[in-house]
């Protein structure tokens, strides 16, 4: 890892979580999810945005965009998002968070979702893109 900045490191976190979704069916839901979070941490934040996914948990590919988020989020090293605050769950450990490093995770997580869109735009068949 030496040499990387960390947004080098981002892609990277993110381009292995992507390239592990498998199956056309739930490619063509976490697509769709990828691409509506950042849209929903920019108007809700960051916490309601994690809730509305884990409300859906029952859901394969929002369930699953929630763990690629979250070890992506525990790789950064942020304050108070280390692997024992993740324990319980991304949304919980966020709604932990004291302000400051709140404002931290939002900017991280939608540095991420950057990623998240542009690995899924890359990765995924275009068969697979679904209407866009």
């Amino acid at each position: 890892m030496t040499g990387q900045t960390r947004e080098q490191q981002r892609a990277l976190d993110v381009y292995e979580r992507v390239r592990k979704v498998e199956g056309q069916a739930l490619r063509a839901d976490y697509k769709p999810r990828v691409n509506g979070l950042g849209a929903a941490v920019l108007r809700d934040g960051l916490a309601a945005a994690l809730a509305f996914l884990e409300r859906e948990g029952g859901n394969t590919a929002a369930a699953r965009l929630l763990t690629d988020v979250s070890w992506c989020l525990e790789r950064a090293r942020l304050p108070g998002l280390s692997a024992e605050a993740l324990k319980e769950g991304l949304p919980g450990a966020v709604r932990a968070l004291e302000l400051d490093a709140y404002m931290l995770a939002t900017r991280e997580s939608l540095r991420l979702l950057v990623w998240f869109r542009r690995a899924v735009q890359a990765t995924f068949p275009p068969e697979e893109h679904g209407h866009a």
